[in-house]
């Protein structure tokens, strides 16, 4: 391609924005890129439910439970060495939380047995709501000398039943834990309770004028604590890194009430082991988070956000190494999507609009830069772009004039998992894998399912991060034997993870040695024992229980 066809190429902007582009040019505000939901239509991720969609997601959960769980939750049978339920634990429970703190009415018990997507359900018969760590002490010390189960939850975002009981298990809500503790507005550390929503968060920090260092899709619903115990990923991993990195300080009460205080606020410490990263992605199976100290980066005032066009997945990769080449400190987002994803949602998104509604191509990549310089960031991109279509590595393209068109860009990349839904059953598996292979899965499992279902490639291409979507009409046994173990063992195969962010929960915890080692997961059972010798915290998650 010349020059001059790159540059005009460049110059189409698309009828993507309700209103006329804005004179400034640059997009000053990550955090007004994202539509606000409306009730009847969120802006992507779980909805809030109301109690007819939480009584009817509680019913079509109960209709597909068995097929959903998949073949390991099946052979899951009910511990006997838990305790069930009885008046005097309910009178206990009372004395400590009152009345409002403790949930026996079947509508509110039915949203928190269920998880977003309707896909896992259990049966429990109570819900506590704790609204201090010492609350959250009590209960553990008495559901530990009980040994009653209990399933900590967040916002219950999770995909894969982490946050839903698998039977009668207590469930313990942190919602009533949702207050700013302090913020340092020199260093950026933010200290709160683990029940504070991430979007929230988000808007307290930005005021400041810093942003969180994460950024999901379902960021109006998610914990912060829920986020931290399942290490989630997200949006933003490539420029800031992980939790891992983020998180400075934590409190967990472990299974016997304990209060372990690690919510220290320094950047170093090098005074023995650091047990807060044992917690970072526990899944709340060894210990219930309740407070958190996390490093948040500066605001930056300029932001630029790219949706591209690409021949082929070759293509995508090379882009990802020249943006890493050419944007280098300013990349924020490279996220790539195969043109399916587009096609289902522009089908199932209320109000988006295609910005290249005419483009033939079967890949799209949404990036985004962030840096202190408007005008040399918007240039840095542009030039790199004209580099990237004269070489043939982008087909088409068009670059925000507006938060409007912006948000557009967004909303596409974050409606995918909602629209998903949309459909009716969905089978969503969560890997990392080498960048180079990452897509060939997705074109072997549409061989293997045939018309049967709609395969769906799209994620995190910086990170390595496939998002597989498999989408048919309902879920059937035939469906997932063509998909498990085959996934699995695909990418054990490649060295890569069965779960890059979204946790093991119920639904991988029998498939964990597709990642680890014999001895690291003897390790891993090791550590659970002598953290929760009863094994009561969010029992049959993360780890086969033939190994406790």
């Amino acid at each position: 391609m010349s020059w001059r066809a790159a540059a005009r190429l460049l110059r189409r902007l698309g009828s993507v924005a309700a209103e006329p582009p804005a004179r400034d040019h640059t997009v000053n505000s990550r955090r007004t890129f994202h539509w606000i939901p409306s009730p009847q239509h969120p802006q992507c991720g779980p909805r809030t439910m109301g109690r007819y969609d939480a009584q009817h997601s509680a019913n079509k959960a109960s209709e597909v439970q068995m097929h959903t769980f998949g073949s390991a939750a099946k052979q899951i049978q009910r511990n006997p060495a838990y305790s069930e339920l009885n008046s005097d634990d309910i009178s206990y429970f009372k004395s400590i939380l009152g009345e409002n703190g403790v949930v026996q009415d079947e509508d509110r018990l039915a949203v928190a047995n269920v998880d977003w997507m309707g896909k896992y359900r259990g049966a429990s018969q109570l819900l506590l709501l704790p609204k201090s760590t010492t609350e959250v002490s009590k209960i553990l010390s008495y559901c530990n000398s009980r040994r009653l189960a209990v399933v900590p939850q967040g916002g219950n975002t999770g995909l894969v039943g982490g946050s839903v009981p698998v039977y009668d298990e207590v469930i313990v809500g942190l919602t009533g834990m949702d207050k700013i503790i302090s913020f340092d507005n020199v260093n950026g550390i933010l200290t709160c309770e683990a029940g504070c929503v991430l979007e929230n968060l988000s808007t307290f920090v930005e005021n400041e004028g810093f942003i969180m260092p994460l950024d999901l899709g379902a960021k109006g619903s998610c914990h912060i604590g829920g986020n931290i115990s399942t290490n989630a990923g997200g949006l933003r991993f490539i420029r800031y890194g992980s939790l891992h990195g983020n998180v400075l300080g934590l409190e967990v009460v472990l299974a016997n009430g304990t209060v372990l205080d690690m919510l220290t606020t320094l950047r170093k410490d090098n005074t023995g082991y650091d047990l807060k990263h044992l917690f970072i992605g526990s899944e709340g199976s060894l210990g219930v988070v309740t407070k958190i100290s996390v490093l948040t980066p500066a605001k930056l005032p300029s932001t630029n956000v790219a949706f591209l066009s690409c021949n082929d997945y070759i293509s995508c990769q090379k882009l990802l190494l020249a943006a890493r080449r050419n944007l280098g400190e300013i990349l924020s987002a490279f996220e790539f999507m195969d043109h399916h994803c587009i096609d289902l949602a522009m089908r199932h998104l209320e109000g988006v609009q295609n910005p290249l509604p005419a483009s033939p191509y079967k890949f799209f990549v949404l990036i985004e830069t962030t840096g202190s310089d408007g005008s040399y960031d918007k240039a840095k991109l542009e030039a790199f772009l004209l580099r990237a279509m004269e070489d043939g590595l982008v087909a088409d393209g068009v670059i925000a004039q507006d938060i409007s068109q912006a948000s557009n860009f967004w909303r596409i990349r974050e409606g995918i998992s909602e629209a998903s839904v949309k459909v009716g059953a969905v089978y969503k598996y969560d890997l990392s894998i080498p960048v180079e292979k990452l897509y060939d899965i997705v074109e072997e499992m549409r061989s293997r399912v045939g018309d049967n279902a709609e395969v769906l490639g799209y994620g995190h291409l910086g990170d390595g991060n496939l998002h597989l979507n498999i989408l048919s009409k309902k879920y059937d046994d035939n469906i997932l034997a063509q998909i498990e173990p085959f996934v699995y063992e695909w990418t054990s195969a490649q060295r890569g993870s069965i779960s890059a962010e979204h946790g093991l929960g119920l639904m991988k915890a029998e498939k964990i040695h597709y990642s680890k080692s014999p001895e690291a997961v003897q390790l891993m059972a090791s550590i659970k024992r002598l953290l929760d010798p009863n094994s009561i915290l969010n029992p049959y998650k993360v780890l086969p229980p033939s190994v406790l």
